[in-house]
C-alpha cells in the first residue's frame, strides 16, 4: 500500500510581479506604522521635557522669590528669615519631585500605548475582552501602589512633610532626602537610607516645624536660695537670647518654671528656652556651659545638668509654657446688682415746672398781691 504525500510547492514566486507589488505595500504600510510610532514616542519624550522645564521653572521662581523676600543668596540662609520662607521652598521642591515623577509615568505609559496602537492594532483589540478581568486584578493587587500614591500626594499637599525635614515616621526617624509617588527617603543619624512607603505612614512627627523646645533641669543642693538661683539662671538664659551670635537661633524669652522637685539633699530647678528645630542641640550646649559657669561663679555646687523629655499629660499640659499667678495683691471691688432707675415720664412744653411755678406766683388782675 503506498502513501500519497502532498507535494505542493508554497514558496512564492519572486517572478509573479504582484508579489513585488504587495511585499512593498506590506513593508510600506509597516514603515508608516514605525514612523508613526517613533513620532508618537518622540512626542511623549518633547511633552514630558517641556512639562519638565515648566515644573523647574515654577519651582526656582518661587525659590528665588522666597530669597529675595529673605535678602539671602542662599537657601542654607533662609534657617534665619522668617519659617514660612522655610516651609515654602521645602514643600515647593516636594511638590516639583513628586510632579517630575508623575509626568514621566504619565508619559512612559501613554507611549507604549501609541507604540502598541501603531504597530499592532489588533492586540489592543483583543485585550479589551480582558479588560474587565485585567481591571478586576489590579484593583486588588495594586491597591496598596494606589494607596500609596494618594498617600504621598496628600502628605505633601498638607505640608506635613518636606525634603529637609527631620521627621519621626515610625518605621524610620532622620532626615527627609526625597519624596516620590510612591515612597518617602528617610536617612537616620547613622547614615542608614529607609525607602518608607507612603501608604504606611500612619502618623508623622515633624521636628523641624515652628519652634523647638530645650529643657534643663539643674540639681542643686537643698540649702541654696530658691529665688536667687531662679534669678541668676533667668538671667543667663536672657543673656544667651540677647547674645548677637545666639539671637537668631533663639525664639522668644526664656522661661524658669521653677523648683520641680526636692529628693534627700538635692532639689531640681527646671528652665526652659525656645530655639530655632534646627539649632535646638546647639542652643542647649550652649545654655548648659553658661549656666555652669554662672553658678560656678556664684559658689554653689551643681550636682548635675539633665536634659528632660516631657511626654504624656505632663507634656501636654505644658506645651504653652509656664503658667504663673498674675493677680495683684489688692482685689478690684466685687461689683453688685442695683435695679436700673425708671425714667421720668415726659409732660407737654406747657406744662413744664416752670410756667407753672410762674403762673402761681403771678397775682390775678384786680386782686391785692398781699392776699
Amino acid at each position: 500500500m503506498m502513501l500519497r504525500t502532498d507535494t505542493t510547492d508554497t514558496t512564492p514566486d519572486v517572478t509573479d510581479p504582484t508579489f513585488w507589488e504587495d511585499l512593498l505595500t506590506g513593508l510600506g504600510n509597516f514603515g508608516l506604522q514605525l514612523l508613526s510610532a517613533v513620532i508618537a514616542v518622540l512626542a511623549c519624550i518633547l511633552i514630558a521635557w517641556v512639562l519638565r522645564i515648566l515644573i523647574r521653572r515654577v519651582v526656582k521662581r518661587i525659590v528665588d522669590g522666597a530669597k529675595s523676600r529673605a535678602k539671602v543668596d542662599d537657601t542654607r540662609a533662609l534657617d534665619r528669615s522668617p519659617l514660612a520662607s522655610v516651609r515654602l521652598v521645602q514643600r515647593t521642591r516636594t511638590l516639583g519631585s513628586i510632579l517630575t515623577n508623575v509626568v514621566n509615568i504619565a508619559m512612559v505609559i501613554i507611549a507604549l500605548v501609541l507604540v502598541v496602537s501603531y504597530l499592532a492594532p489588533d492586540v489592543l483589540a483583543s485585550l479589551s475582552l480582558l479588560t474587565a478581568a485585567v481591571g478586576a486584578g489590579l484593583g486588588f493587587g495594586a491597591q496598596n501602589i494606589v494607596k500609596d500614591v494618594l498617600n504621598g500626594i496628600f502628605v505633601v499637599a498638607e505640608d506635613q512633610i518636606g525634603i529637609g525635614d527631620v521627621v519621626d515616621l515610625g518605621l524610620a526617624t532622620g532626615v527627609v532626602e526625597f519624596v516620590s509617588v510612591r515612597i518617602t527617603h528617610v536617612r537616620d543619624v547613622n547614615g542608614v537610607l529607609w525607602y518608607v512607603r507612603n501608604g504606611e505612614i500612619l502618623r508623622i512627627g515633624n521636628m523641624t516645624q515652628g519652634w523647638s523646645r530645650v529643657v534643663l533641669d539643674l540639681t542643686l543642693p537643698k540649702d541654696v536660695d530658691i529665688d536667687d538661683v531662679e534669678a541668676l539662671l533667668g538671667t543667663t538664659a536672657t543673656d544667651l537670647a540677647a547674645d548677637p551670635r545666639w539671637r537668631s537661633r533663639v525664639i522668644g524669652e526664656p522661661e524658669v518654671w521653677g523648683l520641680e522637685s526636692l529628693e534627700g539633699d538635692t532639689l531640681v530647678i527646671r528652665i526652659v528656652i525656645k530655639a530655632k528645630p534646627t539649632a535646638k542641640d546647639d542652643v542647649a550646649r550652649e545654655l548648659r556651659h553658661r549656666l555652669r559657669d554662672a553658678i560656678a561663679a556664684e559658689g554653689l555646687e551643681l550636682t548635675g545638668i539633665a536634659t528632660a523629655q516631657l511626654e504624656g499629660a505632663e507634656g501636654a499640659l505644658r506645651v504653652r509654657g509656664a503658667n504663673p499667678p498674675t493677680l495683684s495683691s489688692s482685689l478690684p471691688e466685687r461689683p453688685s446688682w442695683r435695679p436700673r432707675a425708671a425714667p421720668a415720664p415726659s409732660r407737654p412744653a406747657a406744662e413744664t415746672p416752670s410756667s407753672e411755678t410762674t403762673r402761681a406766683e403771678t397775682p390775678e388782675d384786680g386782686q391785692d398781691p398781699e392776699k
